[in-house]
């Protein structure tokens, strides 16, 4: 078994598919812990990468959310008191843009931070004002994502020979993770609703229709492809699958990426979130790409502790486990979680309408507790 005060690099999941893709890219995998916290409900795979022993957890079986990610992160620091930092890979929703080409399989990471946008506080007389922006990333992975940003820029990245080759050694997992047909990515404006009571496919139920789709040239063979994209994440414990909210969100505070677990983490888990794109925020969701997005993730987080040099992480010291416990005293906050798209949000993909608003339409309000809460 496995001693817990040698693992010093934390990386958190909330789906089986990404706690799988994790799995796939250790280097060697280890057995288990010798000893967890008494009151640690978390499943652990342990490994190395590189230099560095990592413990990956993944969230309970049908959990998600900021709080259920912080109670991962809380019982996580009380099993392995030595994690150094940590990171969260998994998928997201990816936030288009007219200056943001992104596509299905792209990899976003937080180099700007994580932005709660579903906790603010509400004066009369004025717009919901948001208070969510949470802790910039470590300063170690900020710079190893620097280093990492440069590099692919002068000789691209190799992660699409680094998913071959894994999935050459795990032939059973190919139909899983195995990057599906270009053909199936589908922007379609955002005026453009998936029939809320048809499961079927996007290709059935909104065709092809070249005035519904946004027109996309294909990449070149000098651009990444996927590509990584760097900027800010937006997270909330609600799915985003709303275009018009997205545009909205995107325009007014830059977001590239929506998802649903990074900001319980941030400013007591010092932690990299790092999103592989599976659809686009709207109502055209569905898990084709899921496996090849969450690959995407894994692959990229390996290159990444790959930069930092082994002395760099033994001198940081390892994160104080009363930072996220303290957070579960804290006093009820003001949540919004009633918000709708209206005519404020009715402007087209990628601009927001200066005539009614310049905002997000915050329909209702209820107090809850503090957003970052550990599993009781």
């Amino acid at each position: 078994m496995s001693n817990p005060h040698k693992y010093t690099v934390g990386w958190i999941c909330a789906l089986a598919v990404e706690y799988l893709a994790g799995q796939l890219f250790l280097d060697e995998e280890h057995e288990g812990p010798e000893f967890v916290s008494a009151n640690d409900s978390n499943h652990y795979t342990l490994g190395k990468i590189g230099t560095y022993n990592v413990v990956i957890a993944v969230l309970p079986y049908g959990e998600y959310g900021i709080s259920s990610a912080a109670g991962v992160a809380k019982d996580m620091l009380h099993s392995f008191p030595n994690v150094r930092f940590g990171l969260m890979v998994g998928i997201g929703g990816g936030a288009p843009t007219p200056k943001q080409d992104i596509r299905l399989g792209d990899v976003v990471v937080s180099a700007s931070g994580v932005f709660q946008y579903d906790f603010g506080k509400a004066v009369q007389g004025q717009e919901f004002r948001e208070t969510g922006f949470l802790n910039q990333p470590p300063t170690i992975l900020r710079a190893a994502m620097h280093g990492l940003l440069t590099r692919y820029k002068r000789k691209g990245h190799q992660l699409n020979q680094h998913i071959a080759d894994i999935l050459e050694e795990n032939p059973r997992l190919k139909k899983e993770f195995q990057r599906p047909d270009i053909s199936t990515d589908r922007l379609y404006h955002s005026s453009k609703v998936h029939p809320p009571d048809d499961r079927s496919s996007c290709a059935k139920a909104c065709g092809d229709d070249p005035s519904t789709l946004i027109v996309r040239h294909g990449r070149t063979e000098h651009e990444d492809n996927p590509a990584i994209h760097y900027g800010l994440i937006a997270s909330s414990n609600r799915l985003m699958k709303d275009a018009l909210t997205r545009d909205t969100l995107a325009a007014k505070k830059g977001v590239l990426c929506f998802e649903m677990e990074a900001a319980g983490l941030m400013n007591h888990f010092p932690c990299l979130v790092i999103r592989g794109i599976c659809d686009y925020s709207d109502s055209h969701k569905n898990k084709e790409w899921q496996g090849f997005a969450a690959i995407m993730a894994a692959a990229y987080a390996k290159d990444l502790l790959y930069q930092i040099p082994p002395n760099k992480v033994e001198a940081e010291k390892p994160i104080p486990i009363r930072t996220v416990e303290e957070t579960q005293k804290k006093p009820a906050n003001l949540s919004f979680t009633n918000f709708s798209s209206g005519d404020q949000n009715n402007a087209p993909y990628g601009t927001v309408n200066k005539s009614s608003g310049d905002g997000i339409q915050f329909t209702g309000a209820t107090i809850s507790g503090g957003v970052y809460l550990g599993k009781s």
